[in-house]
């Protein structure tokens, strides 16, 4: 995504914008179009090993901490696995999500199973963009599950 000037790449921690929307799998909160982007969004692209070491330090950071609801995956790796999104399915998700639809078909469109994904989770993405909350989020994950 940063070749193709869709993101701003940050090469340490300490550069993640204050008040930034985390997206973090083990986040007591979904994300909604309640939330804000105003500050950004923040997607960590590394391997489960290097998180380990680096969430302890992003922990203490102010950020706001939001998981995605459920997703499957069009990547060809992981497709059709629920939650097993690459870091671009789940930057999209999230701009769907706070419905900015046409910069998720943007981003999704530069990878050549993208349109898949949105494709697969049209459906959900409708419903979670239209969503008032996180808990509203949650019951329609529920439906999904």
């Amino acid at each position: 995504m940063g070749r193709f000037g869709l993101v701003n790449v940050k090469d340490s921690i300490g550069r993640i914008p204050k008040g930034s929307i985390l997206l973090d799998p083990m986040a007591e909160k979904a994300l909604s179009p309640q939330d804000s982007a105003k500050k950004g969004i923040t997607v960590l692209d590394c391997s489960w090993e290097e998180i380990e070491r680096v969430f302890p330090q992003i922990i203490q950071m102010k950020l706001q901490h939001r998981a995605l609801p459920y997703l499957v995956a069009a990547n060809p790796v992981n497709f059709g696995r629920p939650f097993k999104l690459t870091s671009a399915e789940a930057f999209a998700a999230a701009v769907y999500i706070l419905g900015n639809k046409q910069q998720a078909e943007i981003i999704m469109s530069k990878f050549n199973w993208g349109h898949t994904f949105i494709e697969l989770n049209h459906g959900p993405l409708e419903e979670y963009s239209m969503a008032s909350n996180s808990k509203e989020i949650l019951r329609i994950q529920n439906e999904y599950i």
